[in-house]
């Protein structure tokens, strides 16, 4: 069994982060089309050379009145038009090869053109990760916290 969020990443893989903006002019599709052409050829082409896994979350709008400190907003002005391309990597220079490819740079840049924000993409070193309990390990690690104290 496995106890990390991704498969076989690795304690000290790499997690980058794109943030992108949808120009008013583009659709979700433009940009949903584009990207998963984009995260299909870095499947092809880099699952041997260090790429791990990764997804693409649509801002959906809710801002969580619970785990925000920074007012009571209701709703995102985001909502539908941004986008994070999140993806793991044995390293960082496993990362930074890829983005050198020829393959890739011609559907990053098709990527781009829908990007009113242009791009950065931030490398964070992973400190933890983890998969939710199975229902008899949650119940076995209540009753060994209650126990405890």
């Amino acid at each position: 069994m496995s106890t990390g969020l991704i498969n076989n990443f690795p304690h000290d893989g790499v997690v980058t982060v794109n943030r992108v903006v949808l120009k008013p002019e583009y659709t979700l599709d433009d940009l949903q089309e584009r990207v998963a052409f984009l995260c299909e050829n870095v499947k092809t082409y880099h699952s041997t050379t260090g790429f791990v896994g990764g997804f693409v979350c649509l801002n959906s709008g809710n801002v969580s009145n619970e785990g925000s400190t920074i007012g009571q907003a209701v709703e995102s002005d985001m909502k539908g038009k941004e986008a994070l391309i999140i993806t793991f990597w044995n390293t960082f220079a496993d990362h930074e090869a890829s983005h050198r490819s020829d393959t890739f740079q011609p559907l990053f840049e098709k990527v781009l053109e829908v990007c009113e924000n242009g791009n950065e993409e931030i490398a964070y070193d992973m400190l933890w990760s983890g998969a939710a309990y199975s229902p008899d390990q949650a119940e076995a690690a209540r009753l060994a916290k209650e126990n405890a104290g």
